[in-house]
Parts: structure tokens; sequence; C-alpha cells
């Protein structure tokens, strides 16, 4: 979304000055703009990159979490079983 806002500001931007720049000011701000898109979406895809290492970390540690419950579960039903049988 903030992707969209910016780049929704520059082309406002763009089409403000070119109303009152030459055509040398409009192709330099021109520039600029596809400059800063440019920018931008480098920076979306770094973003995106970071959540999804993130989330496939968090993957991997809930998995390894229930992995650890259900050994638990396991070694309590053995428990009770025993228990059971002792009794």
């Amino acid at each position: 979304m903030r992707i969209r806002i910016a780049a929704l500001s520059a082309v406002a931007a763009l089409a403000l000055s070119a109303a009152a720049c030459t055509e040398a000011e409009q192709d330099e701000t021109q520039a600029d703009a596809n400059e800063a898109g440019a920018s931008l979406q480098e920076e979306a895809a770094q973003v995106g990159s970071a959540i999804e290492a993130g989330a496939k970390e968090v993957a991997q540690e809930i998995d390894e979490g229930t992995d650890r419950l259900a050994e638990e579960a396991d070694e309590q039903e053995a428990e009770t079983k025993a228990d059971a049988r002792g009794n």
C-alpha cells in the first residue's frame, strides 16, 4: 500500500511540475520519478524476502515445538500405562 501511495505521489508531483517546467526539467523530473520507483520496488522486494525468511523460521520452530510436544505426550502416555499396570 505504501508503494502505491509513494508511486501516486511521484506521478502527481510529475504532473504538477510538467505544467510549469521546461522540457529539460520535465525529463529530469521523469528520470527522478523513475529512479524513485525503481528504488521503492527494490526495497519492497527486500522487505518481502525478509518477511518470507522470518515466516519460514517461525514455521520451523512451530514444527519443532509440535514434535517435542508429541514426544512428551507419548512419554506421558507410556508412564500412565506403566503406572496403571503397577497398581
